[in-house]
């Protein structure tokens, strides 16, 4: 999935500035400009929009793990990988907003997308596992829109 998207789904879903997108990739220790934030929360087809890049978006999901849970200095930080799949974005919203297995069938419940409790352990296992599963644009789609509707009722 295009990583522009899941920032803009979840600048939207925490009802976040430009600025505090920012704060939050601080907090991951990576500098950026609000002025290339606003280039990368914009859609496709309009001016001056940039693609963000695999690094910024690791960044990213760290930094939203700190903002939402706090950031303990006895522990390192998660490593950024150096291509975000849609799985690893969903294991780390979820480890972000503390969700169960049964938050997320709920979150996917409420959307009316039909998705069981092996399949989705399957998306959370290592790839190489026998049982492991890519996890497709749809499936982390109608998770953003669930847990938007969840946050922001």
């Amino acid at each position: 999935m295009i990583n522009t998207y899941t920032l803009r789904s979840v600048r939207y879903m925490l009802d976040l500035s430009d600025a505090q997108m920012v704060q939050i990739i601080k907090l991951a220790d990576l500098e950026v400009s609000v002025a290339d934030m606003a280039c990368w929360l914009k859609k496709e087809d309009e001016p001056d929009y940039k693609a963000c890049d695999d690094r910024v978006m690791g960044h990213f999901l760290n930094g939203l793990i700190f903002f939402r849970r706090g950031k303990d200095e006895n522990f390192p930080a998660p490593e950024i990988e150096p291509r975000i799949t849609n799985n690893i974005v969903l294991k780390k919203l979820r480890i972000a907003f503390e969700l169960k297995d049964t938050d997320l069938l709920d979150i996917y419940k409420s959307v009316d997308f039909r998705v069981s409790k092996p399949e989705l352990s399957a998306v959370f296992r290592k790839p190489g596992h026998k049982n492991y599963r890519e996890c497709g644009d749809q499936l982390l789609r109608y998770f953003l829109k669930g847990l938007t509707k969840r946050l922001r009722g």
